[in-house]
């Protein structure tokens, strides 16, 4: 069975910083587009990151650009979200999601949409940045 789960999640504090973890079974993430979506109460969900599945190169949306990184670790089977000087914006549930490009998809951007609309997604973790 393909198994997303996150993790890392919590309460933190303006400025502080938190690592999230998105760990991969019943399937390889080697090869997979994977992206790191939030939604915040009362909000429709959005993409904060996506990582291509083929050369590595990442996407952030502005919100977070210069915040947060995201890595592989495909030892590991796992990704992470690493995000520092978090605002109270960030606030939400984060998710993490995952799926097989087509070999025609070349750019982040691309990879990222068609994980946003794709059927591997983890069951989230909440974050809550308050003071």
């Amino acid at each position: 069975q393909l198994k997303l789960v996150e993790s890392g999640g919590g309460l933190v504090q303006p400025g502080g910083s938190l690592r999230l973890s998105c760990a991969a079974s019943g399937f390889t993430l080697d090869g997979y587009a994977i992206g790191w979506f939030r939604q915040a109460p009362g909000k429709e969900r959005e993409v904060v990151s996506c990582i291509s599945s083929k050369d590595g190169s990442t996407y952030y949306a502005d919100s977070v650009k210069g915040r947060f990184t995201f890595s592989r670790d495909n030892a590991k089977n796992t990704v992470y979200l690493q995000m520092n000087s978090l605002k109270v914006e960030d606030t939400g549930v984060y998710y993490c999601a995952a799926d097989l490009p087509p070999s025609a998809f070349t750019s982040v951007e691309a990879m990222c949409v068609l994980v946003a609309g794709g059927d591997y997604w983890g069951q989230g973790t909440q974050v809550t940045v308050s003071s």
